[in-house]
């Protein structure tokens, strides 16, 4: 027989697991559910007037056009730049630090991981990967795969930056991830490949965070703070195609960046490229850097170019490849796309969005005057 000790013990935590249980269904509604709302016309020409600025760019995406080896000094040193980068936007930033052996021994590996706002319970992942591929004898640039994407990312947090303090859904925070190790040091297999997205897959699956909504005590897995994760991948080159990919599990997401692209062409923010989001369902599988989210239940839009541009792996991938309206058409699909996403901003209220050509208007948050001094 129990005591009425032992119980009321069994009976607490009986309440304890069905309330975090509870608990556990709302945050996964509540990420599930993850709604957009369409932003009116004038905050949608704000956008592409303001967020695009070409010169800009092409500076944030010199300092990457270099090789890019795992664990050599250029290597480093393009991490750091991003790192130092994102320091000056007053982001938080953390690395992912660590060794594994490979085909050519062992090796560091360092993911970079930034946030707009750590307080945030929820996050909105952008990612890519800013290693390079090892093509023995030759100088292996990788612009499309992937400093481009490396540097859109970086642009569109630039832009984003100044907002971010008074966006609507304070629960959702922007996320960056720059990973390491996505290329094959020889050949492509499970173990020799995705390095960076495999250990942090696996780390943040396995670190808890606590946190409350209202009454509320809730627990759950780091990695399951990411709503979707929106992975960039060979982009950069002219005539791409970014497919509608089934069983990623955020295909009525990707439907809103077609739309996107229709809306910016009505309006005249984009010219003459082509359409390049296509919404019909398609049955191409790519093993990229989202496969350790995926298999763990995280949502992902996977924006590769397929078919792959005729460069890939190739030393002919380097800058004279990039086709710059191109990267400017799909960059401001995508800053199109992110406000009207829960980490909704300023301009979603009717607040004045300030031109990048005058003066910037503080906003609350770090010190936004540093934003100025970037590329």
């Amino acid at each position: 027989m129990w005591s009425i000790v032992e119980m009321q013990t069994c009976l607490l935590m009986m309440i304890s697991l069905s309330m975090s249980s509870l608990a556990w269904g709302q945050w996964r509604t509540n990420q599930r559910s993850h709604p957009l709302s369409l932003l009116p016309v004038n905050s949608t020409l704000r956008l592409c007037r303001d967020f695009m600025i070409p010169a800009r760019f092409q500076k944030i995406l010199k300092p990457l056009l270099v090789p890019r080896i795992v664990d050599t000094p250029q290597h480093r040193k393009v991490g750091e730049y991003i790192h130092n980068y994102f320091v000056k936007l007053g982001w938080s930033t953390e690395w992912d630090v660590f060794e594994q052996n490979t085909p050519y021994g062992i090796k560091t590996f360092r993911t970079l991981i930034v946030t707009s706002d750590m307080k945030s319970p929820r996050r909105l992942v952008l990612a890519c990967h800013y290693d390079s591929k090892i093509l023995p004898g030759k100088v292996m640039i990788a612009a499309t795969d992937s400093a481009v994407p490396c540097a859109m990312m970086m642009d569109i947090a630039r832009s984003l930056t100044p907002y971010m303090y008074r966006r609507v859904a304070a629960d959702v925070a922007l996320q960056l991830i720059f990973f390491d190790g996505e290329e094959a040091f020889v050949e492509w297999t499970p173990t020799d490949s995705l390095y960076g997205s495999r250990h942090l897959a696996k780390k943040w699956e396995s670190k808890w965070y606590p946190t409350t909504t209202g009454t509320n005590f809730e627990l759950s897995r780091e990695i399951d703070r990411i709503d979707v994760m929106m992975l960039l991948d060979l982009i950069g080159a002219r005539n791409p195609g970014f497919h509608n990919s089934i069983g990623l599990g955020a295909n009525q997401l990707f439907l809103h960046l077609p739309a996107i692209e229709a809306e910016l062409r009505t309006l005249g923010c984009i010219g003459a490229v082509p359409n390049v989001f296509y919404p019909e369902l398609s049955y191409q599988a790519v093993e990229d850097d989202h496969i350790p989210f995926m298999t763990r239940g995280i949502p992902i839009l996977h924006l590769i170019s397929v078919p792959f541009p005729r460069v890939w792996h190739t030393d002919a991938d380097n800058e004279k490849v990039l086709h710059y309206p191109t990267i400017y058409h799909v960059t401001s699909v995508l800053i199109g796309k992110l406000p009207q996403s829960p980490v909704a901003i300023a301009w979603t209220s009717g607040l004045k969005v300030p031109s990048w050509h005058h003066k910037k208007k503080k906003v609350e948050g770090p010190d936004t005057s540093l934003v100025e001094a970037l590329p």
